[in-house]
């Protein structure tokens, strides 16, 4: 049972019960201020709710104290049927762009939750969530054999969604004091606007000394490289990677001050003020925000939290971070896609690099990781290079669905995921795009050729790292189902409940108990009573399993396991050797 929540009037929201096949069976209106109320009693049924956008749609309701269980994000899947090559054929495919096509607008920084990331204005009629549900209902039914992979795809993008608002409601335990202590040790006391920390502006000193330039602002890039260049450097930018190359006596100073730098820029004290409050981090994350249906961020740089500040993400007292990082998912999931029974078997070890070099196929971890690497990412040069026809020669089911993924991209065409993301074309924007977007017949120049290669790298990896990110994505749905359910049964609502979800009218906060807090791509943190945390580990090993078999089904000859390291610490900083 679907129950799409509508704009309605000014009176309220308006609820339409829809049946599995689209027909509607009923609506009401809702007064603003019942709507969470209502929400959490009819919880009770286990409705799929249906609305235009979780990110907007959701937080009040966690707010009001109402969480669900699942739902249908219309914008996220539309923007999955709208590409599929499994619902090309549907009318929502080949219908001319609306209002579901349109990018979402970006809120201020540091995002208010009330109307998060609306879709832009269009005429409500092309906004009929009604309508829209019933025509991606429509959609599926054109991928024929293959409409369950798409359905799963389309429940995981949403469960997907409802993750990543709780994740903002929830937070990561942020120790303010101990950021400000870090901060101060690596780059000096915090100093007054406008001027740079103590550390900070000694390693600025010892730059403009040795490259005799006093008046040098370390920070501009064209001022740095004119600096370089006057003291007989030869560089061509002031890329770090391309100064470690070079033997003079301010390269150490420098790449030691961009460093730092780095850190006050992206997590210095105003990242501080700006996203952390009340012992809380609370960054946006934006679901499918990547083009193989990764997530990415939209305030705070959560996907990109650097090690010098991982000391501040603390337990509460009496409370533990559980933290799981999937082991060399990558590999795995191509090992599973193939239905490569070798590479499979290699997978069975702890290190799967490891179970490569065990299987014979390459003399180190090294040559098994680069290789590896390379098979994924299109390297051909170095180490990645040399041990590829010895990793064909292995497992040539795995390399060869990558390199006719290559060849695919290379022609200009699409490939998909597992459950049905599909690439975009590669000249959709380009001069030469033919009416559909496809590229035109070539003149077989060089640039061609370079681009021809360029957009079959990415074709390799979208099946990869768009698969990993759907297997990524069950593994959070079903955990955070596992976790609530853990809530329930320590609140002791659970054992009043008579059916799956009948306690959801007085449910605790999910907040109470153990909860997702971070995500970033492979790796999850749980924040969770102490005493809970030996069972939110195990949780968190069996739901990775869970979502292999989801994806993939019950191991065979060439069943591949996701384990996942599991860490109980008090500090982020400790989860990793």
């Amino acid at each position: 049972m679907y129950v799409v929540v509508a704009q309605g009037s000014d009176a309220g929201p308006t609820l339409v019960d829809v049946d599995a096949s689209g027909v509607e069976t009923g609506r009401v209106t809702v007064p603003p201020d019942d709507l969470a109320r209502t929400v959490r009693e009819r919880e009770a049924a286990r409705p799929r709710w249906v609305w235009a956008n979780t990110a907007a749609a959701y937080p009040p309701l966690l707010a009001a104290g109402t969480r669900v269980e699942r739902c249908v994000d219309l914008r996220l899947c539309h923007a999955i049927l709208r590409s599929s090559a499994l619902t090309a054929a549907s009318a929502l495919a080949q219908a001319p762009a609306s209002g579901w096509d349109a990018p979402r607008s970006r809120p201020p920084v540091p995002a208010a939750q009330d109307g998060l990331f609306d879709l832009a204005p269009a005429p409500a009629a092309t906004l009929d969530p009604v309508a829209e549900l019933r025509a991606q209902l429509d959609a599926v039914g054109h991928a024929g054999s293959e409409a369950n992979r798409q359905n799963l795809l389309l429940a995981a993008e949403s469960a997907g969604a409802l993750v990543a608002a709780e994740l903002t409601a929830a937070g990561v335990p942020w120790r303010e004091d101990v950021h400000d202590a870090l901060l101060s040790d690596l780059l000096g006391p915090r100093p007054a606007p406008g001027y740079r920390p103590r550390v900070l502006e000694e390693r600025a000193r010892d730059v403009r000394r040795l490259l005799d330039a006093p008046d040098l602002n370390p920070d501009s890039g064209p001022e740095l490289l004119k600096a370089l260049r006057h003291a007989g450097l030869g560089v061509s930018s002031t890329r770090s990677w391309e100064l470690k190359d070079i033997d003079h006596p301010v390269i150490g100073p420098l790449l030691e001050y961009k460093k730092m730098s780095r850190l006050l820029a992206a997590n210095g004290w105003h990242w501080l003020d700006t996203w952390v409050a009340g012992g809380r981090f609370r960054p946006t994350y934006v679901p499918g925000g990547v083009v193989t249906g990764r997530w990415a961020s939209d305030g705070g740089g959560a996907l990109q939290l650097p090690h010098q500040v991982r000391d501040a993400v603390r337990a509460d007292p009496g409370w533990k971070l559980v933290v799981a990082d999937a082991a060399q998912l990558e590999p795995r999931i191509l090992a599973a896609m193939s239905g490569d029974a070798a590479m499979a078997t290699a997978g069975r070890a702890a290190d799967m690099y490891e179970g490569i070099v065990a299987a014979g196929a390459v003399e180190t971890r090294t040559h098994a990781k680069y290789g590896m690497l390379g098979a994924m990412y299109g390297g051909t040069q170095g180490v990645s290079g040399q041990v590829l026809p010895q990793l064909t020669r292995a497992f040539p089911r795995a390399i060869g669905l990558v390199e006719q993924a290559a060849r695919t991209g290379e022609r200009g065409d699409v490939v998909s995921t597992w459950l049905g993301r599909t690439s975009p074309r590669p000249a959709a924007d380009a001069e030469d795009a033919g009416p559909r977007g496809e590229w035109s017949e070539r003149s077989g120049t060089q640039a061609d050729l370079a681009r021809a290669r360029s957009w079959g790298r990415f074709t390799r990896n979208f099946i990869v790292q768009g698969t990993a990110a759907e297997w990524a994505l069950s593994w959070m749905a079903i955990l955070r189902q596992q976790l609530y359910a853990l809530t329930l049964r320590e609140s002791g609502a659970a054992g009043a409940a008579t059916a799956p979800g009948a306690a959801a009218a007085t449910s605790p906060d999910f907040r109470a108990g153990p909860h997702l807090a971070f995500f970033l791509h492979d790796e999850v943190m749980v924040h969770t009573p102490a005493h809970l945390a030996d069972e939110v580990g195990e949780l968190l090993r069996a739901s990775a399993a869970e979502a292999g078999r989801l994806l993939f089904g019950p191991p065979g000859e060439a069943g591949v396991e996701f384990p996942v390291t599991v860490a109980i610490v008090d500090s982020y900083a400790d989860a990793k050797d």
